[in-house]
């Protein structure tokens, strides 16, 4: 039968219609019976208060105006058809019986009936689906449920699944005005997510076309009501995809990142009903799809977002290679690379790599001849040599060495800087003189040279010397290194070199090998003079110029001062002094100045004295952590040997034995949340190296971890961490995501209103 959707009916038939139906034989007294069964047909559908409410319920949601008895409603398919599945089951015992007793009276009049007006039922049949289609409450509706309950059961289910086909179609109607609203919303949070809207907008056809929801709803409708079983298990699986012990020990951890990387789950409450199809698209439930980028497997959302990019006033400054994060967290999946394969293991990644992991060749076409990287097959290999090192980087670093013998490569100097470092061969050979170099590069027309360092194994980030200063504390790198790093260095008052001049550790050197050094071409000399200027009223020591005769380059080695004489006896202020309210050590999001800040010279004060010689350095409490009261409470000096001995114990019981890693196909490692760096120091023996992170809203020990000899930055885990997808081989949180939670909960307390207030819930939407 053709009946509404919500309504319930049992199959049974008044008894005075039975016996009025055996009686009458001809065609005339037919047609009388049909008109008395249309009349009676109205109360059997309002038997059911539930179906009738569900109905008026959607109906509020649509805004119609619709008839109560007999309209479908553009509600949830299958969560509609779950909450039939009860009254269906109840009804089915009680209807079989009475269908079965009906079922020879209705068969004989059922063919003189079909034989007298067939034409007219073909006719009417059409025109009921037409009405239900239009959501239209008229009577021709009536009409035509009442005169096709004289059809058998088989027609009448194939007439219940058109009506609901109808239905659907009404569905998407009434979606459609929603479903582009919501589409013009997600258009911008695309783009800025690096594509274009054009690849939201393929990805949700099923919203924006109608015809895609009518056969989106007509195959759930079919589900709904051809089979209930089906119906619940699709459903649920819709809510609960993994089992009950393996979800509740996962929400543990993750729930806390349900508000800013935005899940599935989220996005259905959000939605709702209306915008449901964005979601049931995937049968399996699952979230996560890949990301339509046009960066492909190379993405980098706070880098790649070109909605902000091309909005960008200007980038002279370098302004488009700063992060400039998406206001939503992006919460798609990077795709691999055709035909990745696992990395190469360390030492032999320092050579070569395979080349389908890193698929560029520009930069191998470009600076192949200084031997920076070739195609070798298919591996990418790396001779070893850069701009200014073609003939290798153990040669190079050898002969800075020998410029200036104190820099004593691996004993003072152990944490260096290298500014733009290309494919960090620099930086990688500088390994085996126990130094780690914190390299760095933007993302670039250089394209993929720090994604080749980090394939490689060698510690390297994506950052650029723009507007902001860099992610790290003041004094602590030994060393800064630019050997062609295409840095104007002396323009705009020499903003870009004061903030090397605020990493670099009082007694530090600056290394500077580019062509003004030992060129006379006019450019050359014009940057010379300026540069010799610049240092000079920085109170930079020129220690020595050298040039490298096998590589045919210079280099000047420069030193930063250990107190502040110099300063005060400066004729003129220029470069100005910081005031005293500028933090040296604040640098996150933090714009540059064109100034310095003071040479600390009380003894107590870090800065005021070099390190611990290497390895010393790793396990001796800084001599500046004495008067300060650590992390966990204690004195500092006991908090950082407590914590030292219990990384120490963690790894070599649990880590090294107990948690099943392979730690010979480990090399890059992030420690999330590292406070001393205790994890980190603990992995001193294995062939690996850790980028320490200390988030933006814990204690500031950042400083800590250079002063061991260990590398790390800033971050903020609200928002994407600027590397390349599939930079590191394993991830380290101890209680991070607990923290982050309370950050929440603490920011979403705070009252509503102020845009400030706002800002920080959305900065809160982190874990």
């Amino acid at each position: 039968m053709v009946m509404g959707k919500y309504s319930r009916v049992d199959g049974r038939k008044p008894s005075i219609y039975c016996c009025t139906i055996t009686v009458v034989v001809f065609v005339a007294l037919c047609l009388v019976g049909a008109w008395m069964f249309m009349s009676s047909s109205a109360p059997v559908q309002n038997s059911n208060p539930l179906s009738q409410a569900n109905v008026n319920g959607v109906k509020q949601v649509a805004g119609e105006n619709i008839s109560k008895q007999f309209e479908d409603s553009p509600g949830n398919l299958l969560e509609d058809a779950r909450k039939e599945d009860g009254n269906a089951v109840d009804s089915q015992s009680d209807s079989q019986s009475d269908v079965h007793d009906d079922q020879n009276v209705t068969e004989k009049e059922r063919e003189n009936t079909v034989e007298d007006n067939q034409d007219e039922n073909r006719d009417e049949k059409t025109e009921s689906k037409n009405v239900v289609e239009e959501n239209q409450g008229e009577k021709t509706v009536t009409e035509e449920q009442t005169k096709t309950q004289t059809e058998n059961n088989e027609d009448g289910k194939k007439e219940d699944r058109e009506s609901n086909s109808g239905d659907g179609e009404s569905t998407a109607e009434a979606g459609e005005t929603q479903a582009q609203g919501k589409e013009a919303n997600k258009s911008d949070q695309t783009e800025s997510e690096g594509s274009s809207g054009e690849n939201k907008s393929k990805s949700d056809d099923g919203e924006k076309n109608p015809d895609s929801g009518e056969n989106a709803n007509e195959n759930n409708q079919e589900g709904a009501t051809g089979n209930n079983v089906d119906s619940q298990e699709n459903d649920q699986t819709s809510i609960k995809i993994l089992p009950a012990g393996t979800q509740s020990e996962l929400l543990n951890e993750t729930n806390t990142q349900n508000v800013a990387w935005s899940t599935q789950v989220v996005e259905s409450q959000n939605e709702r009903i209306p915008q449901q199809s964005s979601i049931s698209k995937d049968r399996h439930g699952h979230g996560w799809k890949l990301c339509n980028v046009t960066a492909g497997p190379a993405y980098v959302p706070c880098l790649d977002n070109w909605y902000v990019i091309r909005r960008l006033p200007s980038t002279k400054h370098y302004e488009h290679c700063e992060r400039h994060c998406p206001q939503e967290a992006p919460t798609c999946l990077v795709p691999i690379p055709e035909g990745y394969r696992r990395s190469v293991k360390w030492p032999k990644s320092r050579e070569k790599i395979w080349f389908y992991n890193v698929p560029n060749t520009k930069l191998a076409e470009v600076k192949g001849h200084q031997n920076w990287v070739k195609v070798t097959g298919e591996y990418l290999t790396f001779p070893g040599g850069g701009t200014q090192f073609k003939h290798g980087a153990l040669h190079y670093i050898d002969f800075i060495q020998d410029s200036h013998p104190d820099i004593a490569w691996g004993k003072r100097s152990r944490v260096i800087l290298d500014v733009g470092c290309g494919v960090a061969s620099f930086g990688g050979y500088l390994l085996e003189k126990d130094v780690i170099a914190m390299s760095f590069a933007p993302k670039d027309e250089h394209e993929a040279q720090v994604q080749f360092a980090l394939e490689r194994g060698i510690p390297a980030m994506l950052a650029v010397m723009g507007t902001k200063r860099l992610p790290f504390p003041s004094s602590v790198f030994d060393l800064v290194h630019c050997a062609r790093c295409r840095v104007p260095w002396h323009i705009e008052g020499g903003k870009l070199l004061l903030e090397l001049n605020r990493v670099l550790r009082p007694g530090g050197y600056f290394i500077w090998s580019a062509t003004p050094v030992y060129r006379n071409r006019p450019e050359d000399v014009g940057i010379w003079k300026a540069m010799s200027k610049l240092t000079k009223s920085m109170c930079w020591d020129l220690v020595v110029i050298k040039r490298d005769t096998l590589n045919g380059v210079g280099a000047a080695i420069y030193r930063k001062p250990t107190s502040n004489d110099c300063y005060n006896n400066r004729s003129q202020n220029e470069p100005p002094l910081c005031k005293g309210s500028d933090d040296p050590n604040a640098a996150w999001n933090v714009l540059l100045e064109a100034c310095m800040h003071k040479v600390p010279v009380d003894v107590s004060v870090r800065g005021s004295h070099w390190p611990e010689q290497w390895p010393k350095r790793l396990e001796k409490p800084p001599y500046w952590l004495n008067s300060q009261v650590g992390v966990y409470g204690k004195a500092a000096p006991e908090d950082f040997a407590a914590d030292y001995k219990h990384w120490k114990n963690v790894v070599s019981r649990s880590y090294l034995n107990g948690t099943g890693i392979n730690w010979t196909s480990v090399r890059n490692i992030m420690d999330m949340r590292a406070v001393y760096g205790g994890f980190a120091a603990a992995l001193k023996y294995l062939k690996v190296w850790v980028m320490n992170i200390v988030p933006i809203d814990f204690a500031d020990t950042l400083p800590i971890i250079y002063e061991r000899g260990l590398v790390g930055m800033y971050h903020d885990w609200c928002e994407s961490f600027n590397t390349y997808p599939r930079t590191y081989d394993l991830l380290h949180a101890d209680h991070l995501f607990s923290s982050l939670k309370k950050r929440q909960v603490q920011l979403s307390g705070s009252n509503s209103g102020s845009g400030s207030d706002l800002e920080a819930r959305r900065k809160a939407d982190c874990a």
